[in-house]
């Protein structure tokens, strides 16, 4: 039997409950409090400015790239691009079928990209607009609130094609992409700035005048040692030389022998850095550095300038070339023609393999492969352009006998026009082996310092190369003797061009030095040498007596089945550019033959 008290004590109980669910509830509230005022203030603080408040970037402008006579080469002008604001189109396709009357995109596909993105508030429509069509958009009268334009920056190469692969090109986003444009991106891009915006409760942009801003750091501007009159010439004979005998690639390099600087350099196929969209794959390469090939007859003034110079062979010599057969080891050479008794000059005014062949029996294996190096082959020139490739000096160990033939014809190692150019000019400069240089020592400090070494290195049997006025003041090191490639240039190279395979080379104005090479290529299929494909290629310099430039011309299978030599195809284009060249450096015709 229940009592009256029973009731009043349950309902004790269940008012303690609630007053302790109360209590619990309160302690956890305060709990929190103390957490949202104390503990994750700064936290929460960061998402609320965050939520009325935003940093827009502000690009820098980029520097300019100039020729060694401030010649402008590549530079930025401001654009207008244009953007909407999808969530506040009420017509995407209205809209859409208005902005497609003046840019040329298709108003469907633009209708449909603004209607998927209507839950954001920015949407680029097109950007880098001409003049013609910024105004043309403004002449539309279309809804203000819903689009507008942004300044941009656009890089333009005012010279078009004109050293293309050098410069490289900015892409849409202001990333440097090959060339000197990718090399050096971060000095040319300079540093961006910053501005915050804060909105209101209404979610429209205003600035406060203490509002943060960073201001943008602009790119510094890079001075060549390309000289755009020089440029503009090896680029039109490229073109002829395309023309005439439409080779799968070609390339030409001006270089000055004694300082390194490259005045020109081209190659084809080409591309026009202004329109990237329209550019073909294979136009992308740079064959001046990137194509490696079997320099042929090319090398063989450097390994008779070699034997000479460590006195194992002498300019009064004769060698027996053996009526144009010649049993070396296990392997029969030949020579174009049959000849007997050959002098040192008549071995590369002939281009005999059988006389190089003895004279790489003279050097040996360790002397041949001794030069190889010292003229910098099997590495790159650490030229600063992205691409550049070592060519293939293999490995002492694997050489044989037939490495002892092979190499002094310009066989058995792969090179680079570049590193050709650079290994002759030893010979054009009195014996020191320099360092390619594509950008001038005018630039600012600390970047002259970064662009262009800051140490000289000495000779290796002495300082000669500090001391020498020609000699590189950055990488220089001296590897001949100066009466070695002096006696070279003026004799073997120089009688090339005048009775020999660079015939074609000559000129009336100046007395030039050359070679001639054609270099057959390797069968793919087969593994042989092809009879048909060659590389052909011609490097000369000039003037004989005193050399101011060295012009290499490099030809990937002119003519086809016209089979052409170097003396035909390569040899009269690097004449027409080294008498343009002396003509536009002012140095004066030759006087008497």
């Amino acid at each position: 039997m229940t009592t009256a008290a029973e009731p009043a004590r349950s309902t004790n109980y269940r008012a303690l409950f609630l007053v302790l669910l109360f209590l619990i509830g309160f302690a956890s509230l305060s709990m929190r409090l103390v957490q949202i005022q104390h503990v994750d203030q700064s936290t929460l603080s960061i998402h609320a400015n965050r939520q009325h408040s935003f940093k827009e970037t502000i690009s820098a402008r980029p520097g300019e790239i100039l020729d060694r006579n401030g010649k402008v080469l590549a530079t930025t002008i401001t654009t207008y691009s244009l953007y909407v604001d999808p969530s506040r189109v009420e017509s995407p396709q209205e809209f859409a079928d208005a902005i497609c009357t003046v840019v040329l995109l298709d108003p469907v596909e633009l209708a449909a990209r603004i209607s998927s993105h209507q839950q954001k508030q920015f949407l680029w429509i097109k950007r880098r607009l001409s003049d013609v069509e910024a105004n043309a958009i403004i002449a539309l009268g279309l809804p203000e609130g819903c689009w507008g334009f942004r300044n941009e920056y656009f890089r333009s190469y005012p010279q078009g094609e004109l050293a293309a692969h050098l410069l490289g090109l900015r892409d849409i986003d202001g990333h440097g992409r090959g060339g000197i444009e990718e090399a050096f991106d971060e000095v040319i891009q300079g540093q961006p700035g910053s501005q915050t915006f804060f909105r209101d409760a209404r979610g429209r942009i205003f600035l406060p005048e203490d509002s943060e801003f960073i201001a943008p750091q602009p790119g510094r501007s890079i001075v060549l040692t390309l000289d755009m009159v020089i440029q503009f010439h090896v680029e039109q004979e490229l073109n002829k030389l395309v023309e005439e005998w439409q080779p799968k690639s070609c390339c030409a390099i001006v270089m000055d022998p004694h300082s390194g600087e490259i005045l020109g350099m081209a190659s084809r196929p080409s591309f026009n850095p202004n329109y990237p969209e329209n550019v073909a794959p294979a136009a992308w390469k740079n064959c001046a550095i990137s194509a490696i090939y079997e320099p042929g007859s090319t090398f063989k003034p450097l390994i008779v300038a070699s034997a000479l110079d460590r006195g194992l062979i002498s300019p009064t010599d004769t060698f027996d070339c053996e009526m144009g057969s010649y049993q070396m080891g296990r392997r029969t050479l030949h020579d174009h023609h049959r000849y007997g008794q050959l002098s040192v000059t008549d071995i590369l005014v002939k281009s005999s393999n059988i006389g190089m062949a003895k004279i790489g029996e003279r050097l040996q294996n360790a002397g041949l492969y001794q030069s190889a190096t010292d003229y910098g082959f099997g590495r790159t020139t650490e030229f600063p352009v992205p691409g550049e490739l070592p060519g293939k000096l293999r490995p002492f160990s694997d050489w044989d006998g037939y490495s002892t033939g092979s190499i002094p014809m310009g066989q058995e190692i792969t090179a680079t026009p570049l590193q050709m150019i650079r290994a002759h000019a030893a010979l054009a400069n009195g014996g020191f082996l320099v360092q390619p240089k594509l950008l001038r020592n005018e630039l600012e400090e600390p970047w002259s310092l970064f662009l262009n070494g800051a140490t000289v290195e000495d000779d290796a049997t002495g300082d000669d190369s500090a001391k020498d006025p020609h000699a590189n003041p950055v990488h220089s090191r001296r590897i001949l003797s100066s009466d070695v490639a002096d006696w070279i240039v003026q004799h073997p190279l120089a009688e090339v061009i005048d009775r020999g395979t660079g015939k074609k080379a000559k000129l009336k104005e100046y007395r030039l030095f050359g070679k001639t090479g054609t270099a057959q290529k390797v069968d793919p299929v087969t593994g042989k040498y092809s009879r048909l494909k060659n590389i052909s290629s011609f490097i000369c310099g000039g003037p004989v007596e005193n050399p101011r430039l060295l012009v290499y011309v490099v030809a990937d299978e002119p003519g086809a089945e016209k089979n052409a030599y170097g003396g035909q195809a390569a040899a009269p284009v690097a004449a027409r550019i080294i008498k343009a060249a002396l003509d536009h450096l002012q140095v004066p015709p030759q006087t008497s033959p």
